[in-house]
């Protein structure tokens, strides 16, 4: 029997300090909702406008058992990853980083957007591996905006990141039934959320939504509930991001930056880390310690 109300649960996101005054909002996990489908993290970064001589500095860090997925509105990052990868994200573009039974990576401003007056907005999420997958190869692929497909509504048009969404599937490759899209929706557009999904959220990145006669803002992210008829209409001009997918193969345990379905998995990963046994980023000499 499904409910007659589409919302099951609300998170307001906490902020997180990366350094240097370069703050997150962090959706997921949360104390009332840990994932929705195979997501079990979503930060937004910024909007910000990088100070000269400043920029994002993420330093080298380790990972196990999830794939990273880099989306940015605005701005420019540099990724560096212990397989040697070099690789500029820019808008639209999607990094889909897989680390499997572990990867280190690092995330920086690149020197021309450190010369004042640069922004940087946008979106990392971690997608939980299956378990049959978790101790996969790392691996590392970029999408540009242009392979990504489009689909225009009515009053929205709609960029599908990973999964399908209206009969439009991206080439992104996944190991999990999953949907992921940036949705621009003009004031008064509705968006159908695709009932057939397990589990589905959405996350307002800017602007004003509203669903089932409560309005919601920017950095709310809004889970549906199974099975519902949900229905997202823009009170101004927004936009979202559309996710979820099945429900995933058990629940995930989180250390830092370790994803697993086993506790034991994750304290190996911290004591290959404590011991250098992870494999080092070419050119980077620094590294974020063990908390």
């Amino acid at each position: 029997m499904t409910s007659p109300d589409p919302i099951s649960t609300v998170i307001v996101p906490r902020t997180a300090d990366l350094g240097d005054g370069f703050t997150v909002r962090r959706a997921l996990p949360h104390q009332s909702r840990r994932m929705v489908g195979p997501f079990v993290f979503l930060d937004e970064m910024g909007p910000v406008v990088l100070r000269e001589g400043h920029g994002l500095d993420v330093r080298p860090h380790p990972h196990i058992g999830l794939a990273t997925v880099t989306y940015l509105f605005d701005g420019t990052i540099t990724h560096r990853d212990s397989l040697g990868v070099v690789q500029d994200i820019k808008p639209g573009d999607v990094n889909w980083m897989t680390a499997g039974r572990g990867i280190v990576h690092s995330e920086r401003s690149p020197a021309d957007a450190r010369t004042g007056g640069a922004k940087l907005f946008g979106i990392q999420s971690w997608i939980a591996l299956p378990k049959t997958h978790e101790e996969t190869e790392p691996s590392f692929v970029h999408y540009g905006s242009d392979v990504l497909p489009s689909v225009a509504g009515d009053g929205f048009e709609l960029r599908v990141i990973a999964g399908e969404m209206f009969g439009v599937r991206a080439p992104v490759a996944t190991l999990w039934d999953m949907f992921y899209a940036d949705v621009l929706l003009e004031p008064g557009a509705r968006l159908p959320m695709p009932a057939m999904v397990e589990e589905r959220a959405v996350f307002v990145a800017q602007g004003e939504i509203e669903v089932a006669g409560r309005s919601f803002g920017d950095g709310t992210l809004v889970v549906f509930n199974a099975g519902s008829e949900a229905l997202v209409t823009a009170r101004s001009a927004a936009r979202v991001m559309a996710l979820g997918g099945a429900t995933m193969d058990g629940p995930r345990h989180i250390f830092w930056n370790f994803v697993s379905s086993r506790p034991e998995r994750i304290e190996a990963a911290k004591e290959d880390w404590k011991a250098g046994r992870f494999s080092s980023v070419p050119g980077e000499t620094e590294f974020i310690p063990l908390p």
